[in-house]
């Protein structure tokens, strides 16, 4: 019954908050007045424990033996008590759920009100709090991200250079210092607070040695800053993110109310003002502890970051490792580094997670337990061995804690082991599962947002299998023991024989540890992340007891060190470093196979699917021997099958996903059409049949790749390259189960690729510069994607006469040892592809190459279709919930004159008579049709009107199908060629209204 109303609370939460943070809360006075009051998670505490004494004593009623009643009576009493009692633990169950939601609602309400709202410019007092997310470095391209505290807000009227911030802090310390009653006034209501992310990040890869300052600021710094504002963004805006992360939820759940951008910086008061600080308007009395943790982490950093620039980079990388594995500090870490753990399956491993101190706190209690058993055995007369290890385990998790500044993880899996053992010291009939719920539900009563941060989840459920396997390998220890015993008094073993034993045993138990984390981790992995790695379940065997028997142990005693005998610290670290370096190399070497190199499993999960996982892990959860384990085959059939229904139902309906990329201008979208196989067959005598590969897949899948930055407007410098791009763009592929792209377009022109190759391929290492960064960006992530994705056609606008010699040339400077070539097609008018049974054409609007004006050779593509094609936003979190764009309905009054019509059908009967029947046929045959538009400039359809101005389906059969248009709202084209072309509906790219669209007069929906 625990279980059940604890899972019932967490469930009502989740939905609570999801439905708080998606529509909003009215504004009510008794919510802003709960929302201060602190003290319902103790109310709400307090009634789980009424609940659990009431529900642990018996429902009969309190008669003594030699009672008057009769029994007819006393049935009647037992039952109106019964009665009573079920009632009063509904009442109390009803409390709890109904408290759990409101407290949700009060947490978020106060959110709410403290939240950026608007962009500003202000100059505040700024207090840093803890380490910085990550370094100020233009080399690598590396912004500075950290948490701080705002307070004293002023909007900034004119730019202030850093000696006027230094000057008003003077100003500041000299008003504040000298009166308290000022300094209290500070501290009340006059001065709101907020708690945000600052950002700074290089501008065009130069260094900025006022920003590089940032990196000096230590944990408590206070100083003034000029500061650019911005709300967070939403979770719907969060779907614009090319990896599907929520942003927003991730913010949120680490109490930010928004981000600021620093424009300039005061030095901090300790600087400016001597020995003044001021006041740290912080109620908690443990605040300065946590800053004096956090302000020696950040020593131990800087003591890391000494002669950064002379190291290599695998040296950088292996001490920026050792560092986050004894502080949990992991903004040395490149990006690479963190896509090589990812690929490996052990980025939980970067992290001070519940796994990662339960681990050592549990090897640390061996080894005490070890020596005790060996040279003190006598220690277990006055103290049990279990609370010896228990002991051990709880010291052990707090000093990791201590290291990591208490942070969440780390804290909360001591205050689990501690809670645990205080259950077992006192003998309560509880077992350690409903502990970890009664701790998981505490946690998100005092802070409901938890319930947002994917470690939450992972860490409770690593912990808890954990302690089953501690406790399961304890007892099958002692059975084991046992055995031996009676078979070494029969037979005499070797030292060697018995060694092998002892390693094939352990062997054993950590694989199976390991099959069984990884088994019982994927679902609610899948469901967090969208993608696991099936290498996790092969390099976690040795990197988890490398990390745990080896480099973490090795790691916190050379922080002890650190503080007595530096020197010898520093050693030690150099071992723990050269350790982590041959690792990398050994885990590059083994994901750089190319025979494994798709180690990616991607599947959207659901509740469904997560409720036939617990299924299929029931009978190993309960007991031994109480559910026969052969019943978690139908489960884990279902589940099969579920999630075959899953990827095939990604391609049952024509759909084309427009793919975020992280650059508004950089579009990418990918057409998933089914093919019906019973009409190619039927065609295939009559029709050459393009698709062997196509039709035995069940569908067909092109992609569309386009530049739209308009030629007369400056935008934005973009830092995308081909190597995000491609690692993006393979990532959302593989989320909709394409593994096999027909067909690549190209649809705007590419200067590079008629260009001199030595000016656009400078001879500089990729750190310096990406030889894929713009403006060969689209050309260079083909062919990346290429290498992982079989290809039939690439087509690429405008000339591409140096595409051979670029492709040879990118791959002669790539690493990969595969190497697959593929010819480029130029994207022209006229050009056709088709599906063998007609059901499918791709033809090319505009593109004209051989006239010398690179203005006129960008690719339009009108795709006609059998079935009408849906167009969505790509969701990565659940691709089959992505939403629809944005749709301009066009008023009937677009219908082009009746004269111009007329004359367009005489152009378009002579036209049809010199096409070919097939062409004809098609035109016959389609039911919709869809223009991807990636014109750059009007010079396109001003040339498009004058030699192609009417087509057979866009004037003969408008009043039967539906055409779509579909381009970016910076499209150039114009009103007359939507009236020519007959368009039903505008969609664009960034889901913004497109202009000449609005003039004509549109109504804007979203299907």
């Amino acid at each position: 019954m625990y279980g059940l109303i604890g899972i019932f609370i967490i469930t009502v939460m989740i939905g609570t908050l999801a439905v708080a943070s998606s529509m909003g809360l009215p504004d009510s006075d008794l919510l802003v007045s709960m929302s201060s009051f602190s003290l319902l998670p103790l109310l709400l505490i307090i009634v789980a424990i009424l609940l659990i004494v009431i529900s642990q004593r018996g429902a009969s009623p309190p008669v003594a033996t030699h009672s008057s009643f009769s029994k007819s009576r006393l049935s009647v009493l037992r039952l109106s008590f019964r009665a009573f009692h079920y009632l009063l633990i509904a009442l109390l169950t009803s409390i709890l759920i109904i408290g759990s939601a409101w407290q949700v609602l009060s947490h978020h309400q106060q959110a709410e009100t403290t939240k950026i709202t608007e962009p500003m410019r202000v100059q505040a007092w700024v207090t840093i709090e803890g380490i910085s997310d990550s370094v100020y470095d233009p080399e690598t391209n590396n912004g500075y991200r950290q948490v701080a505290i705002l307070r004293a807000l002023t909007p900034l009227v004119a730019e202030l250079s850093d000696e006027d911030l230094n000057a008003n802090t003077l100003e500041y310390i000299k008003n504040n210092s000298s009166d308290n009653d000022n300094t209290k006034n500070i501290k009340g209501t006059k001065y709101k607070t907020y708690r945000i992310l600052l950002n700074a990040y290089p501008k065009n890869n130069k260094a900025d040695t006022k920003l590089a300052a940032l990196n000096g600021l230590q944990p408590g710094a206070q100083l003034l800053m000029t500061l650019a504002l911005a709300p967070l963004e939403t979770s719907q805006e969060a779907l614009n993110n090319p990896s599907g992360f929520d942003s927003y939820r991730w913010l949120r759940a680490r109490d930010i109310d928004g981000v600021a951008n620093v424009i300039a910086m005061g030095a901090p008061v300790n600087v400016v003002g001597g020995s003044s600080t001021l006041p740290t308007f912080s109620d908690s009395y443990l605040h300065p502890l946590r800053v004096t943790i956090d302000q020696w982490r950040w020593q131990l950093r800087q003591h890391f970051y000494q002669d950064w620039p002379q190291k290599t980079t695998a040296q950088q990388q292996a001490r920026a490792v050792t560092l986050s594995l004894l502080t949990g500090d992991r903004s040395l870490i490149s990006h690479e580094t963190k896509d090589l753990y990812q690929l490996a399956g052990i980025s939980h491993l970067l992290a001070i997670s519940g796994t990662h101190v339960l681990f050592s706190a549990i090897m640390l209690a061996g080894l005490v337990t070890l020596l005790i058993d060996k040279r003190g055995s006598a220690l277990y007369r006055t103290i049990p061995r279990w609370q010896v290890r228990w002991w051990v385990m709880i010291g052990a998790a707090f000093i990791y804690a201590l290291f990591t500044g208490f942070d969440v993880p780390a804290a909360r899996t001591a205050w689990m082991l501690l809670a645990v053992g205080a259950v077992r010291l006192t003998l309560l009939p509880i077992s350690t599962m409903r502990v970890l719920l009664a701790l998981a539900i505490v946690m998100a009563w005092f802070d409901p947002y938890v319930l947002w941060q994917a470690g939450y989840w992972l860490s409770f459920i690593a912990v808890a299998l954990l302690l089953n396997y501690d406790d399961g390998r304890q007892a099958q220890a002692k059975l084991s023991a046992q055995h031996q015993r009676k078979h070494n008094l029969n037979r005499q073993h070797s030292r060697t024989d018995l060694m092998r034993t002892k390693i094939w045993s352990l062997f054993k138990r950590v694989f199976k540890l390991q099959c069984w984390l990884f088994i019982a981790l994927l679902p609610i992995t899948l469901l967090l992340f969208g993608k696991v790695s099936l290498w996790g379940l092969v390099i976690n065997l040795f990197a988890i007891g490398l990390f745990g028997w080896v480099i973490v142990p090795l790691n916190l005693l050379a922080g002890l060190c650190y503080l007595i005998f530096p020197i010898a610290a520093d050693s030690i670290w150099t071992l723990v470093s050269a350790v982590v370096a041959n690792l990398h190399e050994l885990i590059a070497w083994l994901t750089g196979l190319p025979a494994l190199k798709g180690a990616w499993l991607y599947t959207p999960v659901n509740t469904g699917m997560l409720l036939m996982a617990l299924l299929i892990m029931l009978p190993w959860l309960l007991p031994r021997g109480l559910i026969s384990r052969w019943l978690a085959l139908p489960p884990l059939a279902l589940l099969m099958m579920t999630v075959s229904s899953n990827q095939q139902a990604l391609s049952l309906a024509p759909t084309l996903y427009i793919l975020p990329t992280g650059d508004r201008y950089v579009t990418a979208a990918v057409l998933q059409y089914p093919i019906n196989n019973n009409k190619i067959n039927k065609d295939k005598l009559n029709e050459d049949n393009q698709l062997e590969k196509s039709s035995v897949s069940g569908n067909v899948s092109w992609l569309f790749l386009a530049n739209h930055r308009p030629h007369d407007m400056r935008t934005m410098p973009s830092s995308l390259n081909a190597d995000k791009l491609s690692e993006t763009l393979e990532q959302q592929l593989r989320t909709l189960a394409i593994k096999h792209l027909e067909g690549i377009v190209v649809q705007t022109s590419v200067t590079a690729l008629t260009s001199p190759l030595t000016n656009i391929l400078p001879n500089k290492k990729p750190k310096e510069k990406n030889i894929a960064s713009s403006p060969e960006l689209l050309p260079m992530t083909v062919a990346q994607l290429i290498q992982s994705l079989p290809t039939n056609h690439y087509w690429q606008a405008g000339r591409s006469e140096r595409w051979s010699t670029l492709q040879q040339t990118y791959l002669n400077d790539s690493s990969s040892e595969t190497r697959t070539l593929i010819s480029a097609q130029r994207c022209e008018q006229g050009k056709i592809w088709q599906l063998a049974n007609g059901d499918l054409t791709l033809q090319a609007m505009t593109g004209w190459h051989k006239i010398d004006d690179a203005s006129v050779w960008d690719c339009t593509l009108a795709i006609d279709s059998d079935m009408p094609i849906n167009i969505v936003r790509y969701n990565g979190v659940n691709p089959r919930q992505s939403p629809n764009l944005t749709v301009q309905k066009l008023a009937l009054s677009t219908a082009p004159p009746e004269e111009n019509l007329d004359q367009a059908l005489e152009q378009s009967v002579v036209k049809n008579k010199q096409n070919a029947d097939q062409n004809l046929n098609q035109s016959k045959r389609s039911q919709s049709r869809l223009i991807l538009d990636a014109a750059t400039h009007p010079r396109i359809w001003q040339l498009w009107s004058l030699l192609c101005t009417a087509e057979p389906f866009a004037i003969s059969n408008a009043s039967e199908h539906s055409i779509t248009w579909l381009s970016h709202s910076s499209s150039p084209v114009s009103a007359e060629i939507l009236m020519t072309q007959r368009v039903g509906e505008v969609m664009t790219y960034d889901n913004e209204p497109l202009e000449v669209a609005l003039s004509l007069g549109t109504e804007s929906q979203v299907d």
